[in-house]
């Protein structure tokens, strides 16, 4: 099969080179022998990639810390499954698939995968697969940091940071499907975009005083640095501020800081996956290329926003 790998940390995005790895063997890998308890073997369609990937140390070791180059990065997916190894429940062979991979697994930027089944939701029939891949990373994580750790609730406010952005964006769509009042934030470039995913307001990072929001009951962080800090004081008293960009550099003085790892959910990439077919969510994709261009894709001469989307198959 084709598979992007990865051996240089170093060298980033950079050092992804394409290779034939050996098929899978299907019968093997759905065995005890060659896959863990419950894994399922899928047939990628398509795959994102998270921006910061190669910078985790699960991603060039496992869980015992031992090295596992030449790894193969991308952990948010579509696809078919085409075996179940024992232990599998509530998915079948044949079935349209979407979620996420184990952070210390090899991953999907390639045509074949070995993935955990309680990682895995449906994907609708009418659910294109590129569409899919778009919002199974950015879905689950703007949804647990709003709802399960943000704990938001209609006529609340909220501060989104990198509105514009591929989780910024997903972020203010489910805020303002709950009845939050969403001020976004971003570049200059970024106001229209903003806007047009729901942001009620926009905050220019590069001209406003982030300072004139005022209070607000949330705080969702995809930034970090000099921004998280700041905001920190905007934080109402009992409100949060909620980060994917590691253990907060500040808290507010009478409220909550939370920082988490996004992890797969069954039950929530259902609802993200109602949404979409409802349109009440859609994708912030900014670049869809094919896995033998996935590298230049993954190394672009201009700055894209949205999610790059690697469709491994047509």
């Amino acid at each position: 099969m084709k598979a992007i790998v990865v051996t240089d940390r170093a060298a980033g995005t950079a050092g992804m080179t394409l290779v034939e790895r050996p098929d899978p063997d299907t019968e093997r890998l759905a065995s005890l022998e060659g896959a863990n308890y419950g894994d399922v073997v899928v047939e990628v369609h398509a795959s994102g990639f998270t921006g910061d990937e190669l910078e985790w140390p699960s991603t060039w070791i496992d869980r015992r810390g031992r090295d596992r180059t030449p790894s193969i990065p991308g952990h948010e997916f579509t696809g078919v499954v085409t075996a179940l190894s024992y232990g599998t429940a509530g998915l079948s062979v044949g079935q349209r698939v979407f979620g996420l991979t184990d952070w210390t697994r090899d991953g999907t930027l390639a045509e074949f995968a070995v993935v955990e089944a309680r990682n895995l939701a449906p994907l609708p029939g009418d659910v294109d697969f590129t569409v899919g891949a778009g919002v199974a990373m950015t879905g689950l994580t703007a949804w647990q940091g709003l709802f399960d750790h943000g704990r938001l609730q209609g006529g609340q406010s909220v501060l989104v940071h990198g509105a514009a952005g591929a989780v910024g964006s997903m972020a203010t769509l489910l805020a303002r499907e709950a009845g939050a009042h969403v001020i976004g934030t971003g570049r200059t470039a970024s106001r229209q975009k903003a806007l047009e995913f729901g942001a009620h307001e926009f905050v220019d990072l590069e001209n406003d005083a982030l300072e004139d929001v005022g209070g607000v009951n949330l705080v969702f962080d995809v930034l970090g640095g000099e921004i998280q800090k700041r905001s920190a004081a905007l934080v109402r008293a009992g409100g949060t501020l909620v980060t994917v960009t590691g253990p907060p550099e500040a808290r507010p003085a009478d409220g909550l800081a939370i920082d988490f790892v996004v992890v797969s959910d069954r039950d929530q990439l259902s609802e993200i996956a109602r949404r979409v077919r409802d349109g009440r969510v859609r994708t912030n994709i900014g670049t869809v290329a094919t896995l033998d261009d996935a590298v230049a894709a993954f190394n672009p001469t201009e700055r894209i926003t949205g999610k790059t989307i690697i469709r491994v198959r047509p």
